[in-house]
């Protein structure tokens, strides 16, 4: 299992942006398929987007697909998600999470070992 760190969040108003940045631990973040996921409170965890290893495929929960994207520096070892447009629904705990290596990324939480701590995003109306 890789280590996964974000940060970036914070509080924005309706309309704003913010980048959230994960950064991973270990010499194979080359070969790991990433995730986001969110988590609102008392509300189940949802996907958000996703990237293969060499940011080939990347996709999308349809409630943010044109408004955020995800990207990835191998170099650095740091998953990225850019967030525009943001919405008061779009509140929540972000959390990136990496499979293991050589695996095709999901919209599945149950398939990621590896977990960051999380990363509050409050868009306020």
């Amino acid at each position: 299992q890789v280590q996964l760190v974000e940060s970036g969040g914070g509080l924005v108003q309706a309309g704003g942006s913010l980048r959230l940045s994960c950064v991973a631990s270990g010499r194979t973040f080359s070969s790991i398929g990433m995730g986001w996921f969110r988590q609102a409170p008392g509300k189940e965890r949802e996907f958000v987007a996703l990237i293969t290893w060499n940011s080939g495929y990347t996709d999308y929960s349809d409630s943010v697909k044109g408004r955020f994207t995800i990207s990835r520096d191998n170099a650095k070892n740091t998953a990225y998600l850019q967030m525009n447009s943001l919405k008061p629904e779009d509140t929540a705990v972000y959390s990136c999470a990496a499979r293991d290596p050589g695996l095709m990324p999901t919209m599945d939480a149950r398939d990621y070992p590896s977990w960051g701590q999380g990363t509050q995003v409050i868009v306020s109306s």
